[in-house]
């Protein structure tokens, strides 16, 4: 693998993979390290996101759409441009998707390659 690599965001297709669900809800892994990976994730407006838990922290940057994220019984209102954190092991999920979502979501292991 190189040193550097070099992603187009708007050229990777979170559908591509096998993580659609039936209400098109996404994920795209675009990167994997040993010290985090990252990827892209899609949810249409009025999905559901079903998501639990990570081992990891996590960062979301909003790329695309509104909604609202709960991270455990805190509620704010998220939209292009925001940087979201979430600390490993925290219960969060997207909701009330008004227009679709699309995010670059980035996790970090915590460990040195």
């Amino acid at each position: 693998m190189s040193n550097w690599q070099v992603y187009d965001i708007n050229a990777v297709d979170p559908g591509a993979d096998k993580g659609q669900h039936a209400d098109g809800v996404s994920y795209r892994e675009c990167l994997r390290v040993p010290s985090m990976h990252c990827g892209v994730y899609s949810l249409p407006a009025g999905s559901t996101d079903m998501q639990t838990p990570h081992d990891e922290d996590e960062m979301y940057f909003v790329l695309e759409g509104k909604g609202h994220l709960r991270i455990g019984e805190e509620t704010r209102p998220v939209h292009p441009g925001m940087l979201l954190y979430v600390q490993a092991s925290q219960d969060h999920s997207f909701f009330e998707i008004e227009e679709d979502m699309k995010l670059l979501v980035m996790f970090a292991t915590g460990r040195n390659p």
